[in-house]
């Protein structure tokens, strides 16, 4: 009866396990974007409101975390192509 050794550059190593979940660019990019949402989140529950006047003695009011949504939209729509885009092989 004869037994065969497993190649050892088969073997997965123990040591690559958390370390090498960290280092991909999708995770870092997923913690950005929710991050961006967040501060979405608390600017729209706990921040004011941008008011405007005009010469004609009229104003407008529109809550802060409209302009916070735009700019974090834009920046969702940016990290999620450079990440998550189309990559050229």
């Amino acid at each position: 009866m004869t037994t065969t050794m497993q190649d050892q550059s088969s073997v997965r190593s123990p040591r690559g396990g958390w370390a090498s979940r960290i280092l991909v660019r999708e995770m870092w990019a997923t913690l950005a974007i929710v991050t961006m949402w967040v501060a979405v989140l608390f600017v729209g529950v706990y921040g004011g409101d941008a008011t405007f006047h005009s010469v004609d003695s009229s104003f407008s009011t529109i809550p802060s975390g409209v302009f916070v949504a735009l700019f974090a939209a834009i920046g969702t729509g940016s990290v999620a192509k450079r990440v998550f885009g189309r990559k050229s092989e």
